[in-house]
């Protein structure tokens, strides 16, 4: 299988003088994958997603996306890029949430029956239906996030980028976002590329893991070999999520555990622990 995405020791001057090296594994992403890029602040996870949407002219390096360098080809490679930015009130333009979802298909002249067919099932698998004449400026953050989520896959994109989509999201619009992105990367083959702080979730959104750290790329594992590893997390300055920690603070006291990815397997593995018996 050819990648989708291929990054190879990336480097980068901003206009501040500000250089980004990114150098270490090379990122790959296929088609089809769940991608999560993982890092502290300023180790260069916008500078590579902003390489990847063509955003960005690398100085040094290799960036290539559906077999083209997505800077020089930024028109061909941005029609199959659906992309959801950090603030989506900079990316929510339309004045009304069907305008916004249909702004894409407009400007690329899909017929007025065609926009309408699609805007309406789009925004019946978001469950969106009953906002599209509202005003966007009013919604909540989580309905914002779908609108915005709603207009990046319009087009029908091969890969979606995200840059921290949970941010600032209650319990309710984290798990509404979750399920929408593995429904759209099963149902359609979209392949996510996503930016994120919550660790705790990013074994329910990831196939593959991408560490940044001080301009390396240092890991590129599944969820269950990367969060095995706890001290990988606070060797580049990040929490390891609290399952790992807690499981490997059990191993440390002799306890026969491995380290879970998700509540389910810990709590298998702790009713078998203590020989729990449903009565």
């Amino acid at each position: 299988m050819n990648p989708i995405v291929k990054v190879n020791c990336l480097k980068h001057f901003y206009p501040d003088k500000t250089e980004v090296h990114l150098c270490g594994l090379e990122f790959l992403v296929n088609p089809g994958e769940r991608v999560v890029i993982l890092g502290p602040n300023g180790a260069g996870k916008t500078t590579l997603i902003s390489h990847i949407l063509g955003l960005l002219k690398a100085v040094d390096g290799e960036v290539e996306v559906l077999g083209m360098d997505p800077y020089k080809n930024f028109e061909k490679v941005r029609k199959y890029i659906g992309v959801v930015f950090q603030n989506v009130d900079e990316q929510i333009i339309g004045p009304t949430v069907y305008d916004d979802i249909a702004f894409t298909m407009r400007n690329d002249k899909v017929d007025k029956n065609e926009i309408d067919k699609r805007v309406r099932e789009i925004a019946a698998l978001l469950k969106i239906e009953d906002i599209l004449n509202k005003i966007p400026h009013y919604l909540s953050g989580g309905q914002k996030k779908k609108v915005a989520l709603a207009g990046a896959i319009a087009n029908k994109p091969k890969i979606l980028v995200m840059d921290e989509p949970f941010n600032s999201l209650d319990v309710s619009s984290k798990s509404d976002i979750l399920f929408l992105l593995n429904k759209i990367n099963k149902e359609f083959g979209i392949t996510l590329i996503i930016t994120t702080h919550d660790l705790d979730i990013v074994p329910e959104i990831a196939d593959k893991i991408y560490l940044i750290s001080d301009g390396k790329i240092i890991s590129g594992e599944g969820p269950r070999e990367l969060f095995s590893n706890v001290g990988i997390f606070e060797d580049v300055g990040l929490e390891p999520p609290i399952l790992s920690k807690l499981f490997h603070s059990l191993r440390e006291e002799g306890i026969n555990v491995k380290i879970p990815v998700n509540i389910k397997e810990a709590k298998e593995q702790l009713l078998s622990v203590i020989n729990y018996k449903k009565v």
